[in-house]
């Protein structure tokens, strides 16, 4: 299998590299189960964010990155779900398709999570950012609960969205075409 080899927050990865099409491969860069990577990143991505005063992510692969951001920042930090769970009042709700995943989906705030959010300076945290397409759905998600968005951030920033001069992120990650 081919690889990529990422250097981020002092730490080097190889990130094994997997066709999302016919013409298309991207390197898989997946934070699950990496404690010192996640703790590393979060670390860094700090360094560049400035003031917030809560953390809002999407279910499910920043999880990791958002909790480690509000462990080492003492905040809070809010998901947007896939799904609605029983326990969720009268949610809110925007579509989203991302590069790594089949189809429409939606996320969901609560209302209680959505006043976590309102009038609140709000980090959005993701592991990468490609298309934008998450990016939007959060920024929405942000908007529709009365959020105020303090920063975008993530720790990659895939393809052309490493000319974005909206985002934080602590490297760029290539694309991989096929000819």
């Amino acid at each position: 299998m081919k690889t990529y080899t990422l250097k981020v927050a002092g730490l080097e990865r190889q990130l094994p590299i997997l066709p999302v099409n016919e013409k298309l491969s991207i390197a898989a860069f997946v934070m699950f189960s990496d404690v010192e990577l996640t703790v590393a990143c979060a670390r860094e991505l700090l360094k560049k964010t400035g003031d917030f005063d809560v953390i809002l992510t999407a279910e499910s692969k920043g999880i990791p990155l958002a909790f480690e951001l509000a462990r080492q920042s003492g905040k809070n930090y809010v998901v947007g779900r896939k799904s609605v769970k029983l326990y969720m009042s009268d949610p809110i709700s925007v579509n989203v398709k991302s590069i790594t995943t089949a189809g429409v989906q939606t996320l969901y705030l609560s209302q209680e999570d959505a006043q976590r959010l309102h009038g609140k300076r709000v980090l959005i945290a993701d592991d990468v950012i490609s298309t934008g397409e998450s990016l939007t759905a959060l920024e929405k998600l942000c908007e529709e609960a009365g959020g105020i968005i303090a920063c975008r951030s993530a720790v990659l920033a895939e393809g052309e969205a490493a000319d974005r001069d909206d985002i934080v992120f602590l490297e760029k990650l290539p694309l991989f075409f096929k000819d």
